[in-house]
């Protein structure tokens, strides 16, 4: 219930007056029944812009960190997150990744949309990266089409570190269905699981124009990170 008040009367109204959001290729999304939308991920935006102008409801798969923090400020973001009706994800390791397909799974079977960012996390430098294969498995397992999204413009309202977006018109695109139903029970096969995933990110770069990086997005910040570390100056006490 207070999704739909958030969608149509507290804060989709204020997203679309002021990001003035330009869709294209809403009706490749079905009115009715189980399907994945897999977008990039540029911005904490993209997790309201993009349930703003769809006409369903549509639940995402969100990392746990956003229910757990600390604080007046992660009691109220975790409130709001669990009201939308997102699902807490626990990233850390293979078991959480097979609790993130249950959670998927269980909301197809119910015959809803479900949203999710094959990179795993959101793009630190604007460009899209390697897409992790739990899409894939979901969409086997649950017979489903993939519908390939592009958020074009979050990143340059909202980078991140950023709290506050800036007000500024954006892009959201939807692909034609990604339909995979001719790898119907192949879903443990490694090669198949790949090939899926690949496709979906290809169709995903087709809609946003980004720069591609076939590495995953983690392990990139990681090495980042790691590189800006060693270059800062030590000092000798």
């Amino acid at each position: 219930m207070f999704y739909y008040v958030l969608k149509y009367v507290l804060l989709g109204p204020v997203l679309r007056l002021l990001f003035r959001p330009r869709t294209e290729g809403l009706e490749h999304v079905p009115q009715r029944g189980p399907a994945i939308v897999a977008g990039n991920h540029l911005s904490f935006s993209d997790h309201f812009l993009m349930p703003a102008v769809l006409r369903r409801r549509i639940t995402f798969l969100a990392k746990r960190e956003y229910f757990t923090g600390p604080g007046l400020k992660g009691r109220l973001t975790a409130a709001f997150f669990r009201s939308a009706g997102q699902i807490p994800v626990d990233r850390s390791g293979k078991e959480a990744g097979q609790a993130a397909i249950r959670e998927g799974l269980g909301v197809l079977a119910k015959g809803e949309l479900l949203g999710i960012y094959p990179e795993g996390t959101r793009s630190h430098d604007g460009r899209l990266y390697k897409g992790k294969v739990g899409v894939a498995v979901m969409a086997l397992k649950a017979g489903v089409p993939v519908i390939p999204c592009a958020m074009v413009g979050t990143f340059e309202i909202q980078p991140p570190g950023q709290t506050v977006p800036r007000i500024k018109r954006v892009t959201i695109r939807f692909g034609e269905p990604l339909d995979f139903s001719r790898f119907a029970g192949m879903e443990h096969e490694k090669a198949v699981l790949r090939a899926v995933t690949d496709e979906i990110m290809s169709s995903i770069l087709a809609l946003s124009g980004q720069e591609y990086v076939d590495e995953y997005a983690a392990v990139v910040k990681e090495r980042e990170t790691g590189q800006q570390g060693r270059r800062l100056p030590r000092f000798r006490h």
